[in-house]
């Protein structure tokens, strides 16, 4: 399998994981959709560069709106969308990372919450339910979402003030679980997958927003590999697991 000349949608491509990850899938030959709120002028220009051709769609993935027109202008430019990428999110603060921690949540204010919920959870459910009646027209598709931890006991401090993000990244695990088994009948190969952190020998990822003094312990974005676009050729039998990459292999996450 090979995603050469495949469509392929990046939610939250402008910057972070979203816009190095853009950069793997060019140089595996696909043909890109970048989706988000923030300007996309420096991705585009990226990929093109790279060879691949190119679509920006600003889109809010809180909107359900905007999620239907993403959809519809991607299929109408390319014909077809044979991979979704639901990569947007909003990040907590890291440890020592140079950004105001997230407030626990007896102070975290319900603007705070639902911005968070309808991002990271909300926004990977709708652009799902909107990808799929395309995905089912065509008898084939892969949809990929970022999801990470499990539930088990934790007594770290260092990451009090993450509670909404890592339940949000629970919850797409379990969204995918579901909806994968909705979506089997039509080929539709639906994984999570988080972006890796050295084998957990690292506190989380550096991107380009995060600055450099901060960057000790965390593992560089290049860390990232091409896991993602390996995803998008998983095989049918994966679908609905979190997955992980051993020695260059796609296999079910063991924390499952």
């Amino acid at each position: 399998m090979s995603v050469e000349g495949k469509v392929v949608i990046i939610t939250g491509g402008a910057s972070g994981i979203g816009r190095f990850v853009a950069g793997t899938f060019a140089a595996a030959g696909a043909r890109l959709a970048i989706a988000d709120v923030a300007p996309m002028d420096a991705v585009a220009e990226e990929v093109a560069s790279a060879g691949a051709e190119v679509l920006t769609v600003p889109t809010d993935v809180r909107i359900e709106d905007d999620v239907e027109s993403l959809m519809e202008e991607v299929h109408e430019r390319y014909g077809r969308i044979d991979v979704l990428l639901n990569n947007a999110a909003i990040v907590t603060h890291f440890p020592g990372g140079g950004k105001t921690p997230w407030p626990r949540i007896r102070d975290m204010e319900e603007e705070f919450i639902d911005n968070v919920v309808r991002t990271n959870l909300i926004g990977v459910i709708l652009c799902t339910k909107y990808v799929i009646p395309y995905m089912e027209a065509q008898g084939s598709g892969h949809i990929i979402n970022i999801g990470q931890g499990a539930l088990k006991a934790s007594t770290r401090t260092d990451n009090i003030g993450s509670a909404m993000y890592s339940m949000s990244k629970v919850a797409v695990r379990s969204f995918t679980n579901h909806v994968a088994a909705e979506e089997a009948e039509h080929n539709i190969c639906i994984v999570s997958m988080g972006p890796g952190s050295g084998g957990g020998r690292y506190r989380g990822i550096w991107t380009e927003d995060i600055e450099e003094q901060y960057r000790s312990g965390m593992a560089p974005i290049e860390s990232v590999g091409d896991r993602y676009v390996l995803a998008a050729e998983a095989p049918m039998e994966l679908s609905g697991h979190q997955v992980v990459v051993v020695d260059g292999v796609l296999a079910i996450d063991p924390s499952e």
